[in-house]
């Protein structure tokens, strides 16, 4: 959809998925650090299917709406007498939420099934953002300057959540590379929203001259204070989830991890008493 909602959907969907995702790994990171117990471990891959779940549901939303909006293609890609292309802005839409959806498959088919290898649900979601971005490189082809420019700027985020997610193939429940993923994904979608709201001035207001240089120049410090963003929200999330589990481990009676080191020296000076004892005798 070439219009706001066209954009405040997607970008509401990688919102939702980037702060999830920057509450998730934490938790999983920090609860398994110091006790990994199989029955956390199982809870952890239980919830990555709901996960695939809710990603197929969203891409079915998404291509729904793109496809049967008033003015939308209603599934004709051909239409006419000279057999014109039928709104391939939102063809590529569609397609874009395709790959979210079979990415979404094969993380459920990963949990239900031990045949599917390990690494295939990163790949295919590695693949899914790479076909993102290579749509998106020729949506804007031949565009006005400031359109171009800032779906760019998004082409960034794409690709680069693209090569991570791939190296997590590789390099599984690696923390840097889930929380990269996690602010890349945050990234995408208040970027999105800041599209539409340039794009399409949805609460009225003068548009955008798309010939001023000083606007582009603006888009483009606006774009990293966005990934600022994202990281201080990274940051804030990660605190959470540690001082979450730390008081929970406390209340279990569990150790908990500010205590590695003093629990180290404890069982240091505890074997010299020991020692020391069995030489008086």
């Amino acid at each position: 959809m070439a219009n706001f909602k066209g954009h405040a959907l997607p970008g509401s969907f990688f919102l939702l998925f980037g702060l999830w995702w920057s509450v998730k790994y934490p938790l999983q990171y920090l609860s398994q650090k110091v006790n990994k117990k199989s029955h956390r471990i199982y809870c952890f891959q239980r919830v990555d299917a709901i996960e695939g779940g809710i990603k197929i549901i969203f891409a079915l939303i998404g291509m729904l709406a793109e496809q049967f909006v008033p003015d939308g293609p209603h599934l004709y890609l051909y239409s006419g007498e000279n057999r014109d292309w039928v709104k391939l802005m939102n063809w590529q839409h569609t397609t874009m939420y395709l790959f979210y959806g079979l990415s979404g498959v094969v993380d459920v088919f990963t949990y239900i099934s031990q045949v599917v290898p390990q690494g295939l649900d990163r790949l295919m979601l590695s693949v899914a953002v790479f076909v993102e971005g290579c749509l998106f490189y020729y949506h804007v082809l031949h565009r006005p300057m400031l359109d171009q420019h800032i779906h760019s700027l998004l082409l960034i985020a794409i690709f680069s959540g693209a090569c991570s997610i791939m190296l997590e193939v590789f390099l599984r429940d690696n923390i840097v590379l889930e929380m990269f993923r996690a602010g890349v994904t945050i990234i995408q979608g208040t970027w999105f929203w800041q599209i539409g709201v340039v794009l399409f001035q949805p609460w009225g207001g003068p548009m955008w001259d798309e010939k001023d240089h000083s606007n582009i120049m603006f888009l483009t410090m606006c774009f990293f204070w966005h990934w600022a963003a994202a990281v201080a929200i990274l940051a804030i999330n990660y605190t959470l989830a540690y001082c979450c589990i730390q008081r929970c481990r406390r209340g279990s009676g569990e150790p908990y991890i500010g205590l590695g080191v003093r629990q180290q020296k404890r069982d240091t000076s505890s074997q010299a008493a020991f020692l020391n004892g069995s030489d008086e005798e």
